[in-house]
């Protein structure tokens, strides 16, 4: 038998033998409860045969153990009624018993949780019915197996959450490591490619194909760089956010169709924000990218930068098939995609480095299905 067929042969005989447990304890409790009840109904009966004696006695009775049965009942609530009048009660909170109509509401409270003991006469008259409750005990007892089911529910919670947790620092551990040897790998080929750059410069090669082989050489610097910063914690630096959006853009537009139309609004001065150039351009690249896959590479993309009192907004907006709203916050998931290629964790990862390296906010502004979406990202200034 392969490990994963005894892990999850395992997991089955944990989950059964937790769920015969639940049964057990439900039943004892079930038992119990009936037990108890049993005997209540037995107190009752001789509370009732001792009101009987109490009343049919004369001057040579002795009463004096009836009437210790009667006062040692100090926790069934009981209503003692004569023709449908309620002629006595006792152990029934105050707040019952505050006026009349209360206290028949009670009564019929107890008219549903157990039979009445009916008191007669010696001749065989009905004289009173007695109805009483269940006690304090058999209350606690009645939601004792709520108070455990909730018990082990919470139990497993934490324990499964834990589970996940580690098995999702695992994850992260391994995706990590696979980036930063991603990260290593593209280092070897990419030092050789700069210096076939600097070759190409020596037998003087068109000055425009060099500028255009060099930027997408330092594009792939970038994104190793992007790369080994995965899984530490990466430096901000005041920066300029408009400067560095707008590298980003540029080279973006410089490297898609001419059917998409760009666009860029930024205020003249300067906003100053606490960046890492390298991770910011990867959230810029992801936002276009997206709208563009949006827009299946056909209609308009616009950037703007707007400034607020103690924020920066960067508002990417497209024309492309929309988001519904029930979605708006479920295309941030891992996994979450619309498109038939893809492993939807461009937003993810958006959203991982928007909020936790860079402690900003990202959401989706506004969207219509078949008319566009707008997605926001805020900074707060340095």
């Amino acid at each position: 038998m392969q490990f994963s067929e005894k892990r999850n042969l395992t997991r089955w005989i944990i989950i059964m033998a937790s769920f015969v447990i639940v049964i057990m304890i439900l039943w004892n409790t079930y038992s119990f409860f009936q037990i108890f009840k049993n005997e209540e109904r037995v107190k009752m009966q001789l509370w009732a045969q001792s009101l009987k004696t109490i009343n049919n006695a004369n001057l040579d009775t002795d009463i004096e153990l009836p009437r210790q049965i009667m006062e040692n009942n100090t926790t069934i609530p009981i209503i003692l009624t004569e023709n449908n009048k309620i002629i006595s009660h006792n152990n029934i909170d105050e707040s019952d018993t505050s006026s009349p109509a209360r206290l028949q509401q009670f009564l019929e409270k107890l008219k549903k949780q157990n039979e009445p003991i009916a008191i007669q006469y010696e001749s065989g008259k009905l004289k009173y019915l007695l109805y009483y409750g269940d006690s304090s005990l058999l209350n606690k007892l009645k939601y004792y197996p709520i108070a455990l089911l909730l018990i082990i529910f919470l139990f497993g919670a934490v324990v499964y959450n834990f589970y996940r947790s580690t098995k999702m620092a695992t994850q992260n551990k391994l995706w990590a490591g696979m980036a930063k040897e991603t990260a290593h790998q593209i280092g070897t080929p990419l030092s050789s490619l700069i210096g076939w750059l600097e070759i190409m410069k020596a037998d003087n090669v068109d000055e425009t194909t060099i500028k255009e082989i060099e930027k997408d050489i330092n594009r792939l610097q970038t994104i190793t760089d992007r790369f080994s910063k995965i899984g530490s914690e990466p430096v901000l630096e005041p920066m300029n956010i408009i400067n560095e959006t707008e590298k980003s853009f540029d080279y973006l537009r410089s490297r898609f169709s001419k059917q998409v139309e760009f666009s860029f609004k930024a205020p003249k001065k300067p906003i100053m924000v606490s960046l890492n150039p390298a991770l910011h351009s990867w959230t810029i690249e992801n936002l276009v990218k997206n709208a563009i896959d949006a827009m299946k590479g056909k209609g308009k993309l616009s950037v703007v930068i707007v400034n607020d009192s103690f924020f920066v907004k960067i508002m990417v907006t497209d024309t492309g098939n929309g988001i519904p709203k029930s979605q708006f916050k479920r295309v941030f998931e891992p996994g979450f995609t619309t498109k038939k290629r893809g492993w939807g964790l461009g937003l993810s990862l958006t959203k991982r480095i928007v909020e936790e390296y860079h402690k900003g906010k990202i959401k989706v502004a506004h969207s219509e299905v078949g008319r566009g979406t707008t997605m926001q990202v805020s900074f707060k200034k340095a």
